[in-house]
């Protein structure tokens, strides 16, 4: 299994104040010292940590894939096709939200989805779908003609213990579903060391795509450092 650093928040700190440092760029080149698969970098619409300069500069002067987290914005959608990054993955956004509260509703902008997919595939971009694991939602992603899911763990990985089996179960059967139908399945949101076990039973994964957690642990034991302890415990995936 691949993993994918989300680099979101080294750009919160910078913004934070305003400054040029942190850079994510030199996250993203310690990432892939350390062994990291690809980095994720989330363009939303407010700027709040990723700035438009940061996607340009994160796919010219890294060697690493860059997957391009982006909502149904046209104006972004601009963006992705100018830069022409390894994978976009489209995921919903809403302006007061701490991080993506769920998947993307893709029944209910379904001809919106398929434009966009439609948009990215012709300019040879992998497209992602962020998604609850809900049958009804993996058999609309894979109508729209997205080749991969991202299944959204974040109900599964914020829950009490008691709750999480039948969250997991819930995974795994999106997964398997996903599977099936030829999808590529990754999967994100919420994932850390603690709870990283239960993902670790979810079938046919590629990629684990992890932010908070590795920049998190970073700050008491360096980036390389929690990018190397998040690979070791992936190790253990059979798939």
């Amino acid at each position: 299994m691949k993993l994918g650093v989300n680099i979101d928040h080294v750009a919160t700190l910078r913004q934070a104040r305003g400054t040029v440092y942190p850079d994510p760029l030199d996250a993203a080149i310690l990432c892939q010292r350390a062994g990291a698969h690809g980095i994720t970098a989330h363009l939303r619409e407010d700027r709040r940590h990723i700035q438009t300069d940061d996607i340009y500069r994160l796919k010219e002067l890294q060697p690493l894939p860059l997957n391009l987290e982006m909502a149904l914005d046209e104006s972004i959608l601009e963006i992705a096709l100018s830069v022409c990054p390894a994978e976009v993955c489209l995921v919903p956004e809403k302006r007061q939200e701490l991080t993506t509260e769920g998947g993307l509703d893709v029944v209910g902008h379904f001809d919106a989805v398929c434009s966009a997919v439609k948009d990215l595939s012709q300019a040879q971009i992998e497209v992602s779908l962020f998604i609850d694991p809900d049958a009804t939602a993996v058999a609309a992603a894979k109508d729209t003609g997205a080749p991969v899911i991202e299944l959204h763990t974040g109900a599964y990985c914020d829950a009490e213990p008691a709750n999480r089996p039948q969250l997991l179960e819930q995974l795994i059967q999106a997964a398997e579903q996903a599977h099936a139908l030829g999808l590529k399945v990754n999967a994100g949101h919420g994932i850390n060391l603690e709870n990283l076990g239960g993902i670790l039973c979810i079938p046919h994964l590629h990629t684990l795509n992890i932010g908070h957690s590795i920049i998190c642990r970073s700050v008491f034991h360096g980036l390389e450092s929690a990018v190397n302890e998040m690979l070791e415990a992936l190790s253990e995936y059979t798939g």
